[in-house]
């Protein structure tokens, strides 16, 4: 029987170092985790080495927000009970759903023998664990208190997918209704449009400026039409790769910031963000320019992220939070008076938690796409091209053109 030498992780934590017999690898293998060793290298007498594989670690595929919410809380319920971090690793690896938590866990195990903290093993994957959580888990780990910070995690992205999936649906349908009426009246323009200016032009008639517009309109796409696809080509391709500059990524999210109707609530969810995450970082433990930093990085705004970006100049210097925040543009005064109160009070991460709801952003979006739908579909479209038409000994032609209906 084959006598294999290991490199293995106790329970405690600790390397270990030993023989073991066993007729095959995967026997050798299996009697290490039956006595409650992790096994780092396990090497055959001909001198065959296997090591757990690093190179891979970063080779993950997508997590979703749900299967990231049901990881963090299996994590959280087993490091409560008191399961050592190595031990919880092991299992997370092999009882975890998702194969690409199952690959990061894995990693993050071999990564953690080595030395680095959960929050640095984490940070190896930007893709999944943001800085935002790394910095949150770091927090947790100085304080002794990661249980805890997880929960205020899970909160976190349980909300915000929440929030995205309420508005996603809220905005499809008045979206496939926009999509809709433009595809009839490219339809309108290219095929009936034609038809009945020959018509037209053989009787003598005043035509109203609609009309007219639209004919003219057909005339420019008829003759021009190449010219027209390659300026849109054009023009897209411009803002493809101008809304990747970060100067491009500021104009579009200052522009949505100050849209009509839209606008003031994307305003009121930024807003709403901010004082959430701020206000877990701060609970947490996380220093304050050190969390004004995560924001600026991850907030997912360029428009909101300059001003955390202007504002940690002057709130290095002791300036506090308010007082660089107030003269911001997109910073509503409910905002910047709660961070005033709540420096003043020594409660910033109360006063800012109780500020907005994601829920009440959501219901937002739903009543104005409510809106929208009920302007774009009810109707009021058709009754555009619904228009009277005459010719010159006064008959109306109008039915001609209402066959559209």
């Amino acid at each position: 029987m084959p006598i294999y030498k290991y490199k293995a992780i106790d329970s405690s934590g600790s390397t270990v170092a030993g023989t073991i017999d066993a007729d095959v690898f995967e026997d050798a293998e299996e009697m290490l985790y039956a006595s409650g060793l992790i096994p780092l290298k396990l090497s055959l007498p001909r001198g065959y080495v296997l090591r757990l594989p690093k190179s891979s670690a970063r080779r993950v595929g997508r997590v979703t927000p749900p299967e990231l919410v049901m990881f963090l809380k299996q994590f959280r319920t087993m490091y409560k009970a008191g399961i050592p971090l190595m031990r919880l690793l092991e299992i997370m690896k092999t009882k975890t759903e998702s194969k690409a938590l199952r690959n990061i866990t894995g990693n993050m195990l071999s990564d953690i023998s080595d030395g680095p903290s959960l929050s640095a093993a984490m940070g190896k994957y930007s893709s999944v664990f943001l800085p935002l959580h790394c910095a949150m888990i770091k927090a947790g780990e100085t304080s002794g208190n990661v249980p805890e910070v997880m929960d205020r995690l899970v909160y976190i992205i349980s909300h915000e997918n929440k929030v995205k999936s309420e508005i996603k649906s809220a905005m499809t349908y008045p979206v496939i209704v926009v999509v809709a009426l433009l595809g009839a009246f490219l339809f309108l323009l290219t095929f009936v449009i034609p038809k009945f200016a020959t018509i037209f032009s053989k009787y003598n008639i005043v035509l109203p400026l609609p009309i007219r517009i639209a004919i003219a309109m057909y005339n420019g796409l008829s003759n021009y039409w190449p010219f027209m696809v390659l300026s849109i080509a054009a023009a897209a391709v411009f803002l493809y790769f101008y809304l990747r500059t970060e100067n491009g990524k500021f104009v579009r999210d200052s522009l949505f910031l100050s849209l009509p109707v839209f606008g003031p609530i994307f305003v009121k969810a930024s807003m709403s963000r901010f004082a959430s995450i701020f206000s877990i970082l701060h609970a947490s433990g996380v220093p304050i320019l050190e969390s004004i930093t995560i924001l600026t990085e991850t907030f997912g705004n360029a428009a909101i992220s300059r001003i955390f970006k202007n504002a940690r100049a002057e709130i290095e210097e002791g300036k506090g939070i308010a007082t660089p925040l107030m003269n911001a543009k997109h910073f509503t005064s409910m905002v910047v008076t709660m961070i005033s109160i709540g420096e003043e009070s020594g409660n910033l991460d109360e006063m800012l938690s109780n500020y907005g709801s994601y829920t009440v952003i959501a219901n937002h979006f739903i009543k104005y796409a409510a809106t929208v739908e009920t302007s774009i579909g009810g109707g009021d479209i058709q009754n555009l091209l619904k228009v009277t038409i005459t010719d010159t000994d006064g008959n109306n032609l109008t039915a001609l053109f209402s066959l559209y209906q």
